[in-house]
């Protein structure tokens, strides 16, 4: 058994962050990080950020992801990175059971941050296997990690952040976007990212969804059906576009897994994405000494999971007894950023679903 202060299950921009606070507390830490590199989502992303400065506004996400990866330079001896590294069980005696390279390891942390992130929700229609049909992520792999283009044509379904996003720089790499469908009657991303895709020329089905895919041994053409104000197919409304890929981006589930698996008190809110650990102020789920961050407690931008990473890492250091040199500040400026982020319509479903699981906004 390998004991540490601290074991953080993900290597994102929440788990990153708590590592940086916890260390500079004084804990020794285990990262574990199921890819081969950290950074998370943040090393596909080529965009720049909103927002502000504190959460590194108008910086690409790769140079985020380098940036609170060279946070953590310097700290060798009270810090162990395990990367190809996946957590395979989790018990309420915050032992952690970890797979690398064939062999299994055991873990007990003093405190576990779990900051495991969330994973793409599918759609379901005739034909949705085919080679050809990817998810939003696997296609900003392909091209902004390994530059590989997916295809000639794509349909993107779904107007959220990540659809309007990955639409633009697939049309940056050279492919064309056919049509964005989206069964919603309005564009669920910044109208600032759709707005540019209209100005390319890219075509917003809405009230649409995708009946059907065609193809042989891939994927050749995409029939879309209209849907009432019920989200009923309405009969006679199909038409099909040639494409060779189908990207589908329709949200986001928290990856809960091993926090059920420990038996954390779990809910089903669907303003935060779905099944998410209820917890305290302080980030404490239902399990003492067991927190968590970032999207899965709640489907949110990159930014929120970096202010709530470095709130977990400062109380995971404070409820054991390792005193940050700026607890007391620090946590009053952390948790500011947080209202400041959330303010507004923006953040008006976000603010509603962190009441139902304990948190406290006015």
């Amino acid at each position: 058994m390998i004991k540490r202060d601290l074991v953080i299950v993900g290597g994102g921009p929440a788990g990153l962050s708590a590592a940086k606070v916890a260390l500079d507390a004084g804990m020794s830490v285990t990262l574990i990080e199921r890819f081969n590199q950290l950074g998370g989502q943040l090393i596909k992303q080529t965009h720049k950020f909103f927002g502000s400065q504190l959460q590194y506004a108008k910086t690409r996400g790769f140079d985020i992801a380098r940036i609170l990866i060279d946070d953590l330079k310097g700290y060798d001896d009270q810090l162990e990175i395990l990367l190809d590294a996946t957590c395979v069980g989790f018990y309420p005696d915050k032992v952690l059971t970890v797979y690398q390279y064939g062999k299994y390891m055991k873990y007990l942390g003093g405190s576990v941050i779990i900051a495991t992130g969330a994973s793409e929700k599918v759609l379901a229609f005739e034909n949705n296997d085919l080679p050809g049909i990817y998810g939003a992520g696997a296609i900003q792999t392909l091209m902004n990690i390994y530059g590989i283009k997916p295809g000639k044509e794509v349909v993107m379904v779904g107007s959220g952040n990540i659809g309007l996003i990955v639409s633009y720089q697939l049309i940056q790499a050279g492919v064309k976007v056919k049509a964005l469908v989206e069964a919603a009657s309005t564009i669920g991303g910044y109208l600032v990212h759709a707005s540019k895709l209209k100005r390319l020329g890219v075509g917003f089905l809405m009230n649409t969804t995708v009946k059907k895919a065609i193809g042989k041994d891939h994927l050749e053409k995409v029939v879309t059906v209209k849907l009432d104000d019920r989200w009923q197919e309405i009969p006679g409304s199909e038409s099909e576009i040639d494409a060779d890929v189908l990207c589908i981006s329709v949200g986001l589930s928290p990856l809960h897994q091993l926090l059920s698996m420990a038996g954390a008190h779990m809910l089903d809110v669907s303003e935060l994405g779905g099944l998410v650990p209820k917890k305290t102020c302080d980030y404490e789920t239902s399990i003492d000494h067991v927190y968590a961050c970032g999207d899965v407690t709640g489907i949110e931008e990159a930014s929120s999971a970096m202010v709530e990473g470095r709130i977990c890492g400062l109380m995971a250091a404070n409820h054991l007894g390792f005193k940050h040199p700026e607890a007391q500040s620090l946590e009053d400026d952390l948790n500011n950023q947080l209202c400041v982020l959330r303010q507004g319509p923006c953040g008006e479903k976000i603010r509603c679903g962190l009441k139902k699981v304990g948190e406290i906004y006015d």
